[in-house]
This record gives structure tokens, C-alpha cells and sequence, in this order.
């Protein structure tokens, strides 16, 4: 185990230094002059040149590489330009939302997903498969930007059970936690189900059989515990992409998330607070694929084992 982790951090570093690099570059494939774009035509050439210093643009473009991997090593993000506060600080306030948000998305999914693909892989090709598997299939076609307006003017504005948006309690999490979980559940009830026909066609399923062993015993004890081991990766990938992919439902419902946090930061052309978002945005995704390659690895020795 101890060579696989060796090896996963190895592969680590690598990915992370080029997104990096591709980040980096996001400044300086802006069409015409950046520091134009940021402020504005408008603006002077005293502003104009003081921004360019700030952001030290004027030097040349390998010694800005080697000055924005430096400020990274040292946690430095760079600063806002409507607030000039350190982006690091304003991505952190805004992060504890997102995570809320993504973690009870999770939850949702899993809740109804679990339930309906061991049932409906149990009932193969029965009814309660045939509308299992349409649920999950209209799951999937629903996208968020449509599916969270269509909740607030039910469950919002027409039965007045939620608020429409913004922060708060229990109550303002749910139509957008809803919104996010509902098309990872119409994929986990898929995979679930596929998952689960699998190993009960195998054949430790047919010698549980044999031996006696109930039915409920045989799907929860022996088929689930091995069939959610490839669920475990999804589950992993579907949190990487709610913690990166939340930009839509955080701005239809105000969630004062990092996604709305870096949309308002594109409108206002706030382009270190833009970067850093992404940045973080990005190795949040690298970090949490490769927390689940780990754990997939230590539930399923195989993959450890494997050159």
C-alpha cells in the first residue's frame, strides 16, 4: 500500500504543476492587453502602468512564472482588485458554502439512489425496474439550469414551502442541494444497479444460494459490500465535480459559494481573484480524485497489487 501512495503523489505533482502553468496562462492569452481588460478603456495610463507593476507584468515571461510559483509556495494568491484583500482569504470565506452544499448533494443522491438500483436490480426487467430505470433517465435529462427555476416557482413561489434563494438554514439548502443531487442520483442508481447484476450473476451468489443463505442476507451482506466498491470511485468523482461544478445552481439560488463568488469575479473583470478561484477550484478536484484512488485502492488490493 505504502508503494501505491508513493507512486499516486508522484503522479500528484506533475498534474498540479500543469494546471499551474495552464492557469497562469489564462492572463496572458486575454486578447489585446490585460491590464486593458481589467480596468477598462477608460482608464489612464498612471492606472494602467500601476497595475501592470502590481501585477508584475512588465517582467519578463519566464521570471513571472518563477514569481507566481514563488507567491504559491508561500500561500499567496494574489490580492482582489475591488477589494484588495488576499484572494486566498476570500475563497476560504466563500469555500464552507460550497462544501455545505456538495456534501448534502451527496447525501440526497446517495439516499435515493442506494435504494432504488439495489431494487431495481433485484427486480430485473420487472415494473419497478422499468420505472426505476425512467427516473433515472429523466434524472439525467433534467439540467440544472432549468430543474432549479422549475423548483423554486413550485416549492417557492406557488407552495410556498421554501425560500426562493440566498442563505440560511436547513430549508434554504434543500431545492438547491436537490437541484445538484438529483442527476448524480440518476447516475448512481444506474451504476448501482449495474454494479449489483454483476455480482449476483457470479458465482460466490449462486454458492450462497446453495448453502441456504436468505435472499436479504445474500443482496445487503455479500453483493452490496462488493458491488459498491466501483460505486465508491463515482461517488468520489460526482464530489470532485459538485465542489468544481456548483457554478449554475450557486447563481440561481444566491449560495454564496466559490462558484457564484467566481462568476461575480469574471463580471467584474477581477482577474487574480478568477485565477486563484480556479486554482483552488482545480487542485480541490486533483486532490479529492486522488483520495479516492487511495481508498479504492486500500477496499479493492488488486488495484494496489497492479504495476
Amino acid at each position: 500500500m505504502k508503494a501505491y501512495l508513493v507512486r499516486r503523489l508522484l503522479i500528484l505533482l506533475p498534474v498540479l504543476l500543469g494546471v499551474i502553468t495552464l492557469i497562469f496562462s489564462l492572463i496572458h492569452i486575454i486578447p489585446g492587453d490585460p491590464v486593458v481588460a481589467m480596468l477598462g478603456e477608460q482608464a489612464s495610463n498612471a492606472d494602467v502602468q500601476d497595475l501592470r507593476e502590481k501585477l508584475k507584468l512588465n517582467e519578463p515571461l519566464h521570471m513571472q512564472y518563477l514569481l507566481y510559483l514563488k507567491c504559491l509556495i508561500k500561500g499567496d494568491l494574489g490580492t482582489s482588485l475591488i477589494t484588495e484583500e488576499p484572494v486566498l482569504h476570500i475563497i476560504l470565506k466563500h469555500y464552507p458554502a460550497t462544501i455545505e452544499l456538495a456534501l448534502v448533494s451527496i447525501v440526497i443522491a446517495i439516499a435515493l439512489s442506494l435504494p432504488l438500483g439495489i431494487i431495481s436490480a433485484t427486480h430485473k426487467n420487472k415494473p419497478v425496474d422499468h420505472l426505476s430505470r425512467l427516473l433515472a433517465l429523466l434524472g439525467l435529462s433534467m439540467p440544472n439550469f432549468w430543474l432549479g427555476p422549475m423548483l423554486i416557482i413550485i416549492f417557492s413561489l406557488k407552495l410556498n414551502f421554501f425560500p426562493v434563494s440566498g442563505p440560511g438554514g436547513l430549508d434554504h439548502l434543500i431545492l438547491p442541494a436537490v437541484t445538484l443531487g438529483t442527476a448524480m442520483a440518476a447516475f448512481l442508481t444506474r451504476m448501482i444497479r449495474s454494479s449489483m447484476l454483476e455480482e449476483l450473476s457470479k458465482d460466490y451468489i449462486r454458492t450462497a444460494r446453495a448453502k441456504g443463505l436468505s435472499k436479504w442476507r445474500i443482496i445487503y451482506k455479500h453483493a452490496l459490500k462488493n458491488a459498491l466498491i466501483p460505486v465508491l470511485t463515482i461517488v468520489g468523482l460526482q464530489l470532485g465535480i459538485l465542489l468544481t461544478g456548483a457554478i449554475i445552481t450557486e447563481t440561481i439560488f444566491s449560495w454564496p459559494g466559490i462558484g457564484r463568488m467566481t462568476i461575480q469575479a469574471i463580471h467584474q473583470r477581477n482577474y487574480p481573484l478568477v485565477q486563484g478561484a480556479i486554482l483552488f477550484i482545480s487542485a480541490n478536484y486533483i486532490f479529492i480524485n486522488t483520495i479516492t484512488d487511495i481508498a479504492y485502492a486500500w477496499l479493492n488490493p488488486r488495484i494496489r497489487f497492479q504495476k
